[in-house]
This record gives structure tokens, C-alpha cells and sequence, in this order.
């Protein structure tokens, strides 16, 4: 795979470009608004950068990223989508998203509603559970010894291995969790949620002022997590009718 497709292009796809670019694969970058609106990122990124609409980044990713509100998932393109590989890395925020009746958390993962929109697509739950800011700066290349693992989950064997290919690539191990239908275990409020991955929050951050605690978050430079850590966590987690979050349960945490 050489090309990947951004539908979504906030914090998380933007890191993921921006980590893409550093391993060597050229992207599409797409958002909701008119691919000039992009045209910072595309500067920053370079030649192997360029901006298109959702469709075309669709149709020109060999693997394709998810990375808009989840209460959008219903607009993603069925039919450019349809025979790719797509990575999901959406979470269901209620006070983001307001009320959506279909997520049903302790029955159906998000994943798997994902997966009945986008027919003919073949989807793989990955990059949801890490924070933005340590996702970048906690890339590792093979054989470092602070390299840290991040969980896949897919129904689709060959996917599962071209997203773990691809999270090789950029920086992390990838250990496989299960299918689709597993997926809940590394949803918002599960032992492997983002805290791992950001670590031990000092004592006093409540006292911070907001310009402190968001100065903490952005420089906080994160912990290792293990395969064997991430499998720890993945066992660790309890299903029920709120496998979702606060958006900001960080100092400084941004949506």
C-alpha cells in the first residue's frame, strides 16, 4: 500500500498524515468543507500531500481513515468505499454527538455500525484509544525499546493485517483483540482508553489554571504501553450501556 485517504481531517487524521508522510506513504486529505480549506496542512506536509474531496480520497487510498464525529458515520461514501479497507477510528461522545438511538453499547458496537452502513467495505477498528498529542509523540521505529502497542479489531483477517502493517509503519506494535463485535473493549472508558498511554496525572493539575493544564497535556510526554499491557487492559474490560466517555476527562484535553 502506498497511498492512504483521510476522511476527516482533525486532530487525529492530521497526525496520522503527518506520521503517514514520515514513513514514506503519500496521502489525501479530505474534510467536510472544500479541499482549499486544507491547504495549510498540504503546505506543512509536502509533496506527498494533496487535498481532494471525501469521494476522491476515497477512491485514491489503498487503505482509508475514519476520522469524522461519530454522528456523521451515515454520510461516509458507500459506494467509493465499497472494496477498501477502512480504518475506524470513530467514538461515540454523547455530548458531541447528542442522542443516537442505534448505539446500543451494551448490544452492538460502534464498529459494527460502521461496518452495516459501508457495504462492501471491509472494516478495522484502530487508532480510537490514544490521545492526540502522544499519538505523534510516542512513534517509535522497530526495535526501540519504548515502543508502544495499539489494539486492532476486524471481521476480515487480510484487513486486520494491512492495518497492522500499517500501524507497524508509523510507529506503534499492533496486537490483534478479535472481530468487529469485540471491538467495545477499547471504546472510551475501557482500561485501554487513552490514560495508559498518557500516564500518571500529577498531583495538583486541579489547582492548574486552564492555560496550565492545557500547557501539561500538550508537553506530558506519555508512557509506554506494552503488547502485554495492551492485552491486560483489553481482558480488564466490562461491558455495559455506556462504553463512551467524557470528551474532556483530561487538564486540557481538546475535541
Amino acid at each position: 500500500m502506498t497511498t492512504i485517504g483521510f476522511i476527516g481531517s482533525g486532530l487525529i487524521s492530521s497526525q496520522l498524515a503527518r506520521l503517514s508522510v514520515a514513513a514514506g506513504y503519500d496521502v489525501v486529505l479530505s474534510n467536510s468543507r472544500t479541499p482549499d480549506t486544507l491547504s495549510e496542512l498540504v503546505q506543512e506536509l509536502g509533496p506527498k500531500a494533496r487535498a481532494a474531496t471525501s469521494v476522491e480520497a476515497a477512491q485514491d487510498g489503498d487503505l482509508v481513515v475514519l476520522s469524522i464525529p461519530f454522528c456523521a458515520y451515515t454520510k461516509l461514501p458507500v459506494e467509493a468505499l465499497s472494496g477498501k479497507i477502512v480504518i475506524d477510528t470513530m467514538n461515540y461522545y454523547p455530548e458531541r454527538d447528542g442522542d443516537m438511538p442505534e448505539v446500543k453499547t451494551d448490544v452492538v458496537t460502534t464498529s459494527e455500525l460502521v461496518q452495516n452502513h459501508l457495504v462492501g467495505a471491509k472494516v478495522v477498528r484502530a487508532l480510537n484509544n490514544m490521545d492526540w498529542v502522544r499519538l505523534f509523540t510516542r512513534a517509535r521505529p522497530e526495535g526501540v525499546s519504548d515502543r508502544s502497542a495499539l489494539p486492532v479489531a476486524g471481521d476480515d483477517a487480510g484487513a486486520k493485517a494491512a492495518v497492522a502493517d500499517y500501524i507497524e509503519a508509523i510507529g506503534y506494535e499492533a496486537v490483534d483483540f478479535g472481530g468487529l463485535s469485540d471491538s467495545w473493549r477499547s471504546a472510551p472508558g475501557t482500561p485501554v482508553y487513552v490514560m495508559p498511554y498518557v500516564g500518571p496525572i500529577p498531583s495538583g493539575t486541579d489547582s492548574m489554571s486552564k492555560t496550565e493544564r492545557r500547557e501539561w497535556f500538550l508537553q506530558n510526554p506519555g508512557a509506554r504501553v506494552t503488547a502485554s499491557g495492551v492485552r491486560a487492559a483489553i481482558e480488564k474490560a466490562e461491558r455495559s450501556d455506556r462504553m463512551f466517555g467524557d470528551v474532556i476527562n483530561l487538564p486540557g484535553a481538546s475535541i
